[in-house]
């Protein structure tokens, strides 16, 4: 959504990226089990609920299973959707076996496997771009600053930890589709609204001794701020998927990473500086609004620039 260079690179890598697996797959390994890992953004924010893939529809006394309607709210997702039916399309014509994997927002660094030493943790996104929500808040939380919640918060999305995202894939691979199957499984366990996810944030932080404050700014994408939100999300489930819920204690562990690194955060990140209204964005670093931290040597040396003090390490 930055300008027209990024969508068409997006739309590109995706979409013909896909095109060239599927086209592979026909030509050297037509029976392999392709397994996207796909978004629920896919299906937008509609108010009715939202099936794992497909919907039973009648209309004018006829019956008949299509794939559930597709309303997504950015151009990265387009490309998402395109892929899907470019998936589906193939199992179709050439018989090959796939899973679409309609996955929400990921939160967490670790899994069993990268806690063994500490060069394997995981990226930890959270600007304004790349971040996710809940890595955003613990970060704004531990560096001082207030939690940034775009319009009335009511924004809702099916979240997930990362330990079941790579017990989905597994679960995907140990029960393939059949051949000529495009199966959709949605892949998250546990529904939040932004507001309700600043207010955890809020909590954990207050509880560690962190006084943290939440501020309503212009929401700068075009979405809904409040909306109804009821997702499907039983088939990896029915297969032996042991959710991991958004705990104090997991929640303790990701505001304790965030202390831990607070050095290493630049500030200036924040704020969003891309307006999903405007056709072009020039992204630049921000004057972000200060930590506590930085606000105070900033006084103690009357420094004119607070962003410098904030971009440490």
């Amino acid at each position: 959504m930055i300008d027209r260079k990024h969508a068409i690179f997006t739309q590109v890598n995706n979409v013909v990226g896909t095109l060239n697996v599927l086209f592979a797959i026909r030509e050297f390994s037509p029976n392999c089990h392709l397994i996207k890992l796909g978004t629920m953004g896919e299906y937008g924010t509609p108010n009715i609920d939202i099936e794992e893939g497909y919907i039973a529809i009648e209309h004018n006394g006829r019956k008949d299973v299509v794939p559930f309607p597709k309303q997504p709210g950015s151009f990265y997702h387009l490309s998402k959707v395109h892929d899907s039916h470019n998936i589906m399309f193939a199992c179709k014509i050439w018989g090959i076996r796939a899973t679409d994997l309609n996955q929400g927002v990921v939160y967490g660094t670790m899994t069993d496997e990268t806690a063994f030493d500490e060069a394997l943790i995981n990226r930890f996104d959270y600007d304004d771009v790349f971040g996710t929500v809940l890595n955003r808040f613990c970060v704004q939380a531990a560096i001082g600053q207030p939690l940034t919640v775009y319009g009335k918060g009511g924004q809702t999305r099916g979240f997930l930890d990362i330990r079941d995202t790579v017990r989905c894939i597994e679960i995907a691979c140990h029960n393939p589709a059949a051949k000529g199957e495009c199966r959709v499984y949605n892949q998250f366990t546990e529904q939040f609204s932004v507001l309700d996810l600043a207010r955890i944030v809020e909590s954990a932080a207050n509880k560690l001794g962190m006084a943290v404050e939440i501020d309503h700014i212009p929401d700068p994408r075009v979405e809904a701020e409040q909306h109804y939100y009821n997702a499907k999300h039983s088939k990896l489930i029915d297969l032996g998927l042991q959710p991991h819920h958004l705990s104090d204690s997991l929640l303790d562990s990701l505001m304790s990473i965030a202390i831990k690194y607070r050095d290493r955060v630049d500030a200036s990140l924040m704020l969003p500086q891309v307006n999903w209204r405007e056709p072009k964005n020039d992204r630049r670093l921000q004057m972000s609004m200060p930590t506590r931290s930085a606000a105070a040597d900033s006084r103690a040396d009357h420094s004119p620039s607070t962003e410098v003090k904030a971009k440490k390490g």
